[in-house]
C-alpha cells in the first residue's frame, strides 16, 4: 500500500467509530472497491451534512454516530435546497461549485446504497424512501472548459526545456543576494530538476512520484513501476516509461541521493529531503514538491504552473505524436473522457478530428 493510503486508511479508520452504524456498513461495502483517500473524504462530506442536520433541528442527535435513518428517511426536498445554499452562501469556508456537487454525489451513493442494496433482517431496504434521487447532480468538468482554463497556463514545445534547464541554472541569478535561499538551492537543485523532468517526460500525478521507491525504478529501460489511482491491488504497479530528456537528470540525482541527503540504507522512497534540524534523508512529501514547483514556478514568470499543470504539459505534448488511447493509458486516467481535454488544446487535433468526421 502507498504511504499517502496508508496515512488515509489510518485516519478513516479513526474517523469511522464516530459515524452512525450504517454510514460504517456503507464504507465497509466500499472498501475494496474505493481507495481510503476517496473513502475519507466521504466521511468528511457526511460530517458536514450530520452536523448541518443537528444545528437546523433536522436530527435529535448529540452528536453523529446517533443520526437515525428516519431522521434521513423524512427529510424534505426543501430541506437539501436550503443544505445546497448553505453550502454556498455560508459567509466561511464557502464551497465552489465543484465541491458542491462533490457532497451531493457523496450523500447520493450513501442514500442509494441505504435504499437500494442495504437490508433489514425482514429483508426489506435499511432506507425506504430516497430523497437524494430527486437531486440531479450536474457533471461540472467538461473536457473542453477544463481544456479552456488551462489555455496559456502550461508549458508548451521549447519551454519544457526551459523550465528545467531554468531550475539547474538559472535560478541561481535570480536569488544571489539570498545566502539562505542560495544554500537551499544548492543543496536541492539536482533533485528538483530530476522531479521536474520526470513529470515532464512521463506525466506521473504527484503522488505517484511521492511513492516511488529505488527499486520501482529500471533507469535502462526508461521505465518504472508505478501504484496507479484507482487501483485497489496493492501489489500490482503499472509499467510507465519516460522519455530520454529525463535520464540525464535522473542518473545525476542517483549519484548523490544517499551521500547528499545522508540517506539510510533502510529508506526506499526515491526521492528524498533533509529536512531542517533532522540529520537523515526521509521521503519526500506532496506538500514539499508542490511548494518547490510553484517556487520555481513564479521566479520563471509563469506564477499559475503547479505540479498537476506540468503533467498538463506534458500530456498536451505526448497527445500530438500519440493518439488518444495511448495518452489514456499513459496517464491512468479511467476512460477517455477525461483524455479528451487534450484533443481541446491542440489546434492541430481539433483540425484533425474535424476531417475525420468530414471523410466518414
Amino acid at each position: 500500500m502507498s504511504v499517502q493510503k496508508i496515512a488515509d486508511r489510518l485516519k478513516l479508520d479513526e474517523k469511522l467509530p464516530s459515524m452512525p452504524w450504517f454510514v460504517e456498513q456503507f464504507i465497509n461495502y466500499k472498501l475494496p472497491d474505493l481507495s481510503p483517500s476517496t473513502l475519507l473524504e466521504y466521511i468528511r462530506d457526511y460530517e458536514s451534512f450530520f452536523g448541518w442536520m443537528i444545528v437546523e433541528g433536522l436530527s435529535t442527535a448529540a452528536d453523529y454516530k446517533q443520526i437515525q435513518l428516519l431522521e434521513l428517511e423524512t427529510l424534505r426536498m426543501e430541506d437539501i435546497t436550503n443544505y445546497r445554499l448553505h453550502l454556498t452562501t455560508r459567509t466561511e469556508g464557502t464551497n465552489t461549485r465543484v465541491t458542491v456537487s462533490r457532497k451531493l454525489s457523496s450523500l447520493r451513493s450513501l442514500f442509494h446504497y441505504l435504499s437500494q442494496i442495504a437490508e433489514d433482517d425482514d429483508f426489506y431496504p435499511l432506507l425506504k424512501r430516497n430523497i437524494m434521487a430527486k437531486v440531479e447532480v450536474k457533471r461540472m468538468h467538461k473536457p473542453k472548459d477544463t481544456a479552456a482554463k488551462l489555455k496559456g497556463k502550461i508549458l508548451e514545445d521549447e519551454e519544457l526545456l526551459e523550465f528545467v534547464g531554468y531550475i539547474l541554472e538559472g535560478y541561481r541569478e535570480d536569488i544571489a543576494t539570498n545566502k539562505q535561499a542560495l544554500y537551499s538551492y544548492e543543496l536541492n537543485r539536482e533533485r528538483d530538476a530530476c522531479i521536474t523532468s520526470l513529470i515532464l517526460n512521463s506525466g506521473l500525478r504527484v503522488s505517484e512520484v511521492v511513492n516511488l521507491n529505488l527499486i520501482d525504478l529500471d533507469l535502462n529501460q526508461k521505465l518504472m513501476y508505478v501504484s496507479r489511482k484507482g487501483n485497489n491491488d496493492e501489489t500490482f504497479k503499472t509499467p510507465i516509461y519516460f522519455r530520454e530528456q529525463a535520464k540525464d537528470e535522473i542518473a545525476t540525482y542517483l549519484q548523490l541521493r544517499e551521500t547528499r541527503y545522508r540517506t539510510p540504507k533502510k529508506e526506499t522512497a526515491l526521492f528524498v529531503a533533509r529536512p531542517n534540524g533532522q540529520s537523515s534523508g526521509k521521503r519526500m512529501t506532496k506538500r514539499a514538491i508542490q511548494a518547490m514547483i510553484m517556487k520555481y514556478a513564479k521566479s520563471f514568470g509563469k506564477p499559475y504552473l503547479t505540479v498537476h499543470k506540468l503533467r498538463h504539459s506534458f500530456a498536451t505534448d505526448y497527445y500530438l505524436q500519440n493518439d488518444i488511447y495511448k495518452t489514456k493509458e499513459q496517464l491512468g486516467h479511467a476512460s477517455t473522457e477525461t483524455t479528451e481535454i487534450y484533443a481541446h488544446l491542440t489546434d492541430k487535433t481539433m483540425s484533425e478530428a474535424i476531417e475525420k468526421r468530414t471523410d466518414l
